[in-house]
């Protein structure tokens, strides 16, 4: 048996083989590698591709040099000089040749079983990869204010999850402007603002409609008054000077009505700050103090605490929630499959069309009334 080559001897290497006097030594990958890189003065990097590397299987399988260059489409010249680049690269002989063909040393050996591994890995690698590209799989960025965030995208999001196993979501809670400053940087895919933001260079969609309300104590004073006070609605500067459970002052909704409590002159009076609009109610029915939710947390609570609700009559009170992305067709799939669904869902008035008191038969897409 002899080396594989045009000449007697593989490019000038000497072959390694199994006969009597063989070394028993062992190669691996990392020690081809060295036996290159002999010295921290080497200027000369290790050079091969994965062409490389998929024909040295494809020589092995078939046994062939010959073959081997066929089945990866390339000529018998270019197949045998990039087999003896890489030999001569490596420093070792990779093939040798016997009358059927050739057969891999046993560094050739050791080199074709990373090169199984690594083909098999970027194999793995495209096909993730494609299904990123088909929009099988993915992230979608969602920046949103803290109402929509609690109170409509939970379902709508759990239930878009279970249909698309591959897609994860990234849900952030921000004040309708940072949503909007997310969406045109491109820090998030899909933003869910109040419409009364500036929303120039967006595409929009309207999402839901959604009203402040206070909540009280039932005992409360303006709980009493509930058959004229939830027709009209009350002030919200003449709720100012009671005391309140509010949301971690970093909230999108606290900076909202602290925003708007600062352009009257006044400031709210917190009491307690909790994390959540079920937890601030629980806390005003035990009679701590008020508070001001949107109307379909109010309802949903008011169903098991009994806590009175007082619509806020102020225009900025209602409010029209909307989705808003930079350019639609410019998402990814997946994006666009989710911004569809949350689209397609049914939008529902949480307010009477005439007095924007509780509409108290009609549930809501969450099933609460």
């Amino acid at each position: 048996m002899r080396p594989c080559s045009s000449q007697s001897t593989l490019h000038g290497h000497r072959a390694l083989h199994a006969g009597k006097d063989a070394s028993p030594a062992r190669y691996t990958l990392t020690s081809l590698l060295r036996r290159h890189l002999r010295s921290p003065g080497d200027t000369h990097p290790v050079k091969f591709d994965l062409i490389d590397l998929r024909l040295c299987l494809l020589v092995a399988d078939a046994g062939s040099i010959t073959a081997g260059a066929e089945r990866a489409h390339l000529t018998l010249a270019s197949a045998s000089a990039r087999i003896r680049g890489l030999e001569e690269t490596l420093g070792v002989a990779l093939f040798m040749r016997h009358r059927q063909g050739v057969i891999p040393t046993p560094a050739g050996r050791a080199l074709l079983a990373h090169a199984r591994r690594v083909l098999a890995q970027i194999e793995q690698l495209r096909g993730e990869l494609g299904e990123y590209a088909a929009g099988l799989k993915g992230n979608v960025r969602i920046a949103s204010n803290t109402v929509a965030m609690s109170e409509f995208l939970p379902d709508l999001l759990g239930a878009f999850l279970a249909e698309h196993p591959n897609v994860e979501i990234a849900l952030r809670e921000q004040t309708s402007p940072a949503v909007v400053q997310a969406v045109l940087e491109g820090a998030a895919d899909i933003g869910v603002v109040s419409d009364w933001i500036e929303l120039a260079g967006l595409e929009t969609v309207p999402f839901r409609q959604d009203r402040l309300v206070v909540v009280t104590p039932p005992d409360h004073p303006l709980a009493t008054q509930a058959s004229r006070a939830s027709r009209a609605g009350v002030a919200f500067i003449d709720v100012l000077d009671a005391e309140f459970i509010g949301l971690p002052e970093q909230s999108a909704l606290a900076e909202h009505l602290d925003g708007h409590a600062k352009r009257a002159g006044r400031a709210l009076r917190y009491r307690l700050r909790l994390r959540d609009f079920d937890s601030l109610c629980r806390a005003v029915a035990a009679g701590a103090a008020l508070g001001i939710v949107p109307l379909s947390a109010a309802r949903r609570c008011a169903a098991t605490l009994g806590i009175g609700i007082v619509p806020l009559a102020d225009p900025w009170a209602l409010r029209t929630l909307v989705l808003c992305v930079r350019e639609r067709d410019a998402l990814p799939v997946y994006a666009r499959q989710l911004l569809d669904c949350l689209q397609a869902t049914p939008a529902h008035t949480d307010v009477d069309n005439d007095t924007g008191a509780p509409a108290s038969a009609a549930p809501n897409d969450n099933g609460t009334a």
